[in-house]
């Protein structure tokens, strides 16, 4: 079983990386491979909506993400995480996100990849720095129809609020542990905390 973590936060050993790290130990712990992508270095460029995929559900942009298409395809299930910018995912994770577009193609125009019948699930790990009641509402939403465009079903989350100094994290007194949870869940849902 394979688990893709794609790391959206620009910032190495931040909140979010933190985090996710925890999220991949947990599935790692339930037997799963787990591989991280941090798509802040990769070369992703934004979708030009020229609809070339709409062909062969292939996208015509030539650069690191048809790496990522074989990851987020060949995975079982994912882990995305993301701090908040300005209610939303970072724009190196929504470029990655838009980029999804083809395979949104594959598997709703086109009809490639209706045999794979692999229950794939999906977890959603977010920080942001204010205590704002929607403040993960906009994300939460992207998120939820960029798993559906590539065929995972979102099962869960952990958000938290109030967080925004380097590796300040590792002070919440549960963060660490729902998000090792979060990951044993993802490989097996029946795991209790």
């Amino acid at each position: 079983m394979k688990v893709l973590g794609i790391m959206g936060s620009p910032r190495r050993q931040s909140n979010t990386e933190i985090l996710l790290d925890a999220a991949l130990a947990g599935a790692k712990e339930r037997g799963a491979e787990a591989e991280k992508v941090a798509v802040s270095e990769l070369k992703i460029s934004p979708c030009r909506e020229i609809y070339a995929c709409l062909k062969d559900g292939q996208c015509a942009i030539k650069d690191d993400m048809q790496r990522l298409y074989e990851k987020l395809l060949e995975a079982d299930h994912i882990v995305f995480a993301s701090p908040i910018f300005f209610y939303g995912i970072t724009s190196q994770a929504k470029a990655m996100v838009d980029r999804c577009q083809a395979l949104w193609v594959r598997r709703y125009v086109l009809g490639i990849g209706k045999g794979d019948n692999r229950i794939r699930r999906g977890a959603f790990i977010s920080v942001g720095a204010t205590q704002g009641k929607r403040l993960f509402d906009g994300a939460v939403l992207t998120v939820k129809y960029f798993f559906d465009a590539i065929g995972v079903k979102y099962a869960g989350d952990v958000l938290i609020r109030g967080i925004d100094g380097k590796a300040q994290i590792k002070e919440h007194p549960t963060a660490l542990q729902d998000a090792f949870h979060l990951g044993q869940q993802l490989v097996h849902p029946d795991t209790k905390r």
